[in-house]
């Protein structure tokens, strides 16, 4: 089996025994490509965003990667996959918060914990997304129906994912509201039924919503940023309507627990340079998606305190009974 193994190949090998071997170019991995399972069909936000990454990290030195697509059960059939794997640097895993409400719901037995940190690389903050045929003006109308009508307005959403819980956290600061939910696998299914009025709610990505709302296919009744989007202009923040909230998915990479600290950093190192390449930016920007990344420790830090927050809501509202 082919070994990769980081090398200083631009310098004389006596300069190479002159200089302290760091943890990324000792580390050594059992492959030349490594698995990077991505939970969601493609098409989605995440294997969008990720096959991005797939193409800038190619065309550097150093070890590849391949995008896999494993989907199913919101995202937790390839997480089985990803956790059973062999903790050797050639198993990654893209993941997002969907990991602790999968958890709290009841539909896995573990959550980010299950885990080693690589790195957090993007935050993309959710649009409120909308059929284009839904009767309300504005968001305050549509929770003003969700009040004197509970679950009674069909929305999509993935169960036990972000998807639902962004909607359960809404439904929790606006008393008295209930959302009827209807359960899709991903995003693209989601979006594909707010096209048809199957559903009228639902979170849409930055790119889809530009592209359908601009075609008069979609609304976007408000953005779950601090502040107004750029691509949406008009459209205002949960908060300005009165939900004082703010919900993004913030996408990373995980590896396999028990994977060798060097590995890790390996890694770590090999999406920093990624990440400050121009050319993802640019592409990144293009679908609405800002870099964020954030190293091992400080990553293992937010999930933990992300937990936090989510585990508090969920008994909050009967889901996480602890």
């Amino acid at each position: 089996m082919k070994i990769w193994k980081p090398i200083l190949g631009a310098l004389a090998a006596s300069v190479v025994a002159a200089v302290p071997m760091t943890v990324a170019s000792a580390a050594e991995i059992p492959c030349q490509t490594a698995k990077l399972i991505v939970p969601w069909a493609p098409g989605g936000g995440t294997h969008i965003i990720f096959s991005i990454f797939e193409e800038t990290i190619n065309k550097m030195d150093g070890p590849k990667i391949q995008v896999v697509t494993i989907s199913g059960q919101g995202g937790n059939k390839g997480a089985k996959e990803a956790k059973k794997a062999k903790a050797d640097g050639c198993t990654l895993f893209a993941i997002h918060q969907s990991a602790i409400v999968s958890y709290l719901a009841g539909r896995v037995d573990f959550t980010w914990d299950a885990f080693d940190m690589v790195a957090q690389v993007t935050s993309t903050p959710e649009v409120i997304g909308a059929s284009a045929k839904a009767p309300w003006a504005d968001f305050k109308e549509v929770i003003a129906e969700a009040k004197s009508s509970p679950d009674t307005i069909p929305l999509g959403a993935t169960l036990g994912s972000t998807s639902q819980f962004m909607w359960l956290l809404i439904e929790e600061l606006n008393p008295g509201a209930k959302f009827k939910y209807v359960p899709f696998d991903g995003t693209k299914q989601r979006v594909t039924a707010l096209l048809a009025d199957t559903i009228k709610l639902g979170t849409v990505n930055i790119p889809t919503a530009e592209k359908n709302v601009s075609q008069g296919t979609l609304k976007a009744y408000a953005v779950a940023a601090p502040e107004r989007l750029p691509q949406f202009p008009d459209v205002p923040t949960l908060k300005e309507l009165g939900t004082d909230m703010t919900y993004s998915l913030d996408r990373g990479i995980v590896a396999p627990k028990g994977t060798p600290k060097d590995v890790i950093e390996l890694w770590s190192q090999t999406f920093k340079k990624a990440a400050e390449n121009p050319e993802l930016l640019e592409k990144l920007k293009a679908k609405g998606t800002p870099v964020k990344w954030v190293g091992p420790d400080g990553y293992a830090e937010w999930f933990k305190n992300e937990y936090g927050a989510h585990e508090k809501v969920a008994i909050k509202i009967g889901m996480f009974k602890k």
